[in-house]
């Protein structure tokens, strides 16, 4: 299977108002039309949720990093 990326926009209604580039049409027209898969991708605002979440895990990643076994004796109790 191959993949084609192009942008496209949708419509309130939930239609995609898509024009096909010329490279994706030969192709189709090349092997025949035939069944595709749709993908969409939405982008999220720069301030998204998950930004907070992978700025957490590469900060604990990162301290982890610079654990060593030596370490251990502080999780010692008394």
């Amino acid at each position: 299977m191959k993949a084609y990326e192009f942008q496209t926009k949708a419509t309130s209604e939930g239609k995609l108002v898509v024009e096909v580039p010329d490279a994706f049409l030969e192709e189709l027209q090349r092997i025949g039309m035939q069944e595709v898969r749709v993908i969409v991708l939405i982008g999220e605002p720069a301030n998204a949720h998950y930004e907070d979440q992978a700025w957490a895990r590469l900060t604990a990643e990162q301290f982890l990093a610079g654990y060593n076994d030596t370490d251990a004796i502080y999780d010692l109790p008394g």
